[in-house]
Formats: C-alpha cells, structure tokens, sequence
C-alpha cells in the first residue's frame, strides 16, 4: 500500500513538473480585410532576431503593402494596424521566448497572435528558430494571401 502511495505521489509530482514546462501559443486569425495596407507601429525594442523584417516579408509575399509608422502611432492611424513586441532569453542559447502580434481594423483588436515559452524551462521545443516561429504566426494570423473584394 505504501509503495503504491509512493508511486502515485511521483506521478503528480512528475505531472506537475511537466505541466510547468508549457509553451503556449494561440491564433486569433484577423477578419476579412478591405484593404491591402498594413501599418505596423516601429517597435525600437524589439532589435533582435529580425522580427519586423520577416514580418514585413511574410506580409508582402501574402500580397499586403506595409507601410511602417513611427513608434507610440496610434492604432487608429490607417485602416488596419498591426503592433508587435517580442523578447529573448539566454539559456544555452539564445531563444525567442515571447512574441505577440496584434492587428487592429478601424482601431479595434481584429486578431492577435501570441507565443509564450516563458514557462518552457525544460522544453527543449523553445529553441526554435526565431524567423520560422514568425512566419508561422503571421501565417496564421492571416490566412491566405490577400484577395480584392469584386
């Protein structure tokens, strides 16, 4: 009887160490868009791993225009807005350990993407490839390339 308490009480305690070495990622896809355009607020803290110009480059190939806007911009600016911010970290490695892409439409949240492998500690899944990470999100925030209404 003793041993199997033993054993049940490693096995929470091994779940519970497991369940602390979460990466956690969610997609909010943005609605339909009317306009090619994206504006993106600069984001002078975010300098590592390229952020804004992979960004930039998956929007593009999706057939969007970007057209950046000087830090602090409103997201009311332009028709549809995009703010960014994102956060490295050492640990053998140097990782994206966070990300978080938002687009607003006429200034109201219409989709968000966010990774967070803050509680990733053990997860040897969080060293990925900062760019690849990036294109994913983006992939999947907006879906498809962009199509003209007819």
């Amino acid at each position: 009887m003793k041993n199997t308490i033993r054993a049940l009480a490693a096995l929470a305690l091994g779940i519970t160490t497991l369940s602390g070495c979460a990466i956690k990622q969610s997609v909010k896809p943005v609605e339909r868009l009317d306009n090619p355009q994206v504006c993106i607020v600069l984001n002078p803290a975010v300098s590592q791993g390229g952020f804004l110009t992979t960004y930039t480059r998956v929007l593009s190939e999706k057939g969007y225009t970007v057209e950046p806007l000087p830090a602090g911009s409103p997201v009311g600016q332009c028709a549809v807005t995009s703010t960014y911010t994102a956060n490295w970290s050492w640990d053998l490695a140097l990782y994206m350990v966070y990300a978080e892409i938002k687009v607003y439409k006429n200034g109201n949240l219409s989709g968000e993407a966010i990774y967070d492998a803050r509680g990733g500690d053990a997860n040897m899944g969080k060293f990925i490839k900062g760019e690849d990470k990036i294109t994913e999100l983006v992939n999947q925030l907006f879906p498809g390339p962009y199509k003209a209404e007819k």
